[in-house]
């Protein structure tokens, strides 16, 4: 999981990475941030503020915000962005009466002045669930391939079972090793 991640990247010492988690409540950001900690996801109880999980592995420091997604908390969102890495973005793809709310919060995302440039990441979360949508198909909702301004991936996935996480962390993985050279 994230461990092998990072033990691919061997960043320089004390080299920390800022990775901000956003998306709706309920689309699954803090199951994944417990499965990317390759921590219990049995058990997880909607995040009132946010939740910061860090990884020490070689020298390397990967700290993930994961901000609350209720209606209340969303206009805080601006005041972690400072200083982010990168941008994981989490929906629900089964939710599909919410699919153009959560596209207009991550469209004024990506207005955000301290966000242009950094990598974005779509997490289609909850495909293991029969009425979710693809992967490509939220993609084109969302409008993705207009952000011209930074690099950005969707990758369908399932933070309960696992499946596909690994594959959005690759390409983080990538993204960071990118931005070394």
């Amino acid at each position: 999981g994230l461990l092998s991640v990072i033990q691919r990247l061997k960043g320089s010492p004390e080299q920390e990475l800022r990775i901000v988690l956003l998306g709706l409540d309920n689309a699954g950001k803090t199951t994944l941030l417990k499965r990317l900690a390759s921590e219990e996801v049995s058990t997880i109880t909607p995040t009132q503020g946010f939740n910061i999980k860090s990884v020490h592995s070689h020298g390397f420091k990967l700290n993930v915000w994961d901000i609350g997604g209720q209606r209340s908390i969303r206009p805080y969102w601006k005041k972690y962005l400072g200083s982010t890495d990168l941008l994981i973005y989490v929906i629900d793809s089964a939710d599909q009466k919410r699919f153009e709310e959560t596209g207009q919060e991550l469209a004024e995302l990506a207005e955000e002045e301290s966000l242009v440039g950094v990598p974005l990441l779509v997490f289609a979360n909850k495909q293991d669930l029969v009425t979710a949508a693809p992967a490509a198909e939220i993609a084109e909702g969302l409008s993705l391939h207009t952000y011209r301004d930074r690099e950005w991936q969707i990758q369908a996935c399932s933070a309960l079972s696992g499946e596909g996480v690994q594959d959005g962390m690759n390409w983080i993985s990538s993204q960071i090793m990118n931005r070394k050279k």
